[in-house]
């Protein structure tokens, strides 16, 4: 069994703060830029990524595209990034896998997760465990119960090993004494519609895409996932609050760039990508998401605090790629 160290810091190359002007390409962008999405159109990090796209080429002299390059549990859209030239033409807008974790679960990943370059912290979500309508539980203590008079019976999604919602449901488990069956998907949006036509028993989402579910009797939430309540579904119970002290799964959405980018472009991109969501306030608060403006230090120091978080319940719950 594997185990690894996750009370030593986790090294991520993050950009030092030098003059911006000192950097050759001021011109910077000349041509069009690409933003890497690693999963299927349609998730959270799909939507934000052409939210930000938007308000860049409003910004920029050139327009920013978005591609969508799935698969692999996410690793092979953030291998394309990573062997990407780095000059901020290609970057990344990724969730935490990989970014922060799947160089944890992966013996031969094509690309090093603390090599990225920490350009920007964009936002962060609560996550919810969304279950099947018919599910014969109505809260967090009744699904234990179940799990545990059916052990490996019930089902879950995810976006792969290693994603916030597997290793959400691994929590679950070890926290409440049951064993599930782990369901991998290609992204958010086809392991959502197997919960909704009950073909799998939950899924750990994202309120972004959950709470239109739930508000429209498609799903049922039994818990949020964060510290405190949702001021979006205040008569949901925390998971913390429902017999599980300690849980907590936030979903958080960064943008990176290749090893090697030069610190002053970095710097450029990380002063743009924040004056750029300050004018998506209104429209985060649509989607139950909350900016994290921060600097490329800081975002490289969150993102290897997230690491040792989750390294510990990969640890504790014998978590493998599969």
């Amino acid at each position: 069994m594997r185990r690894f160290n996750v009370i030593a810091p986790i090294v991520f190359v993050a950009a030092t703060l030098l003059p911006v002007a000192s950097f050759a390409q001021d011109g910077f962008p000349s041509r069009v830029v690409k933003l890497v999405v690693p999963a299927a159109g349609g998730s959270t990090t799909d939507t934000l990524a052409r939210l930000l796209a938007d308000r860049l080429s409003q910004k920029w002299p050139q327009s920013v595209i978005v591609e969508n390059i799935s698969g692999g549990a996410m690793n092979v859209g953030a291998e394309h990034v990573a062997r990407s030239a780095p000059d901020g033409y290609t970057m990344m807008v990724s969730p935490p896998s990989p970014v922060a974790l799947n160089h944890l679960l992966y013996r031969d990943l094509g690309y090093d997760p603390r090599r990225f370059a920490a350009v920007a912290l964009l936002a962060k979500v609560p996550n919810a465990l969304v279950v099947r309508k018919d599910l014969p539980a109505a809260s967090i203590k009744e699904l234990i119960a179940y799990g545990k008079a059916n052990p490996g019976k019930l089902t879950y999604g995810s976006q792969g090993a290693g994603s916030t919602a597997h290793l959400s449901a691994s929590q679950l488990e070890v926290l409440g004494g049951i064993k599930m069956v782990h369901v991998p998907y290609r992204g958010a949006v086809p392991a959502l519609n197997d919960v909704i036509a009950g073909h799998i028993d939950m899924f750990f989402d994202t309120l972004t895409t959950s709470v239109p579910l739930y508000r429209g009797d498609k799903v049922r939430i039994l818990a949020v996932a964060s510290p405190e309540r949702s001021a979006d579904v205040p008569e949901l119970p925390t998971i913390a609050e429902s017999g599980l002290p300690g849980f907590r799964s936030i979903t958080w959405f960064a943008l990176v760039a290749p090893p090697d980018t030069p610190a002053p472009l970095v710097v450029k991109i990380n002063a743009d990508v924040n004056d750029a969501f300050r004018g998506l306030a209104d429209k985060l608060r649509e989607l139950r998401l909350e900016a994290m403006p921060a600097s490329p230090a800081d975002a490289a120091k969150f993102i290897a605090d997230e690491t040792s978080l989750w390294g510990k319940v990969i640890n504790e719950a014998h978590v493998t790629a599969q």
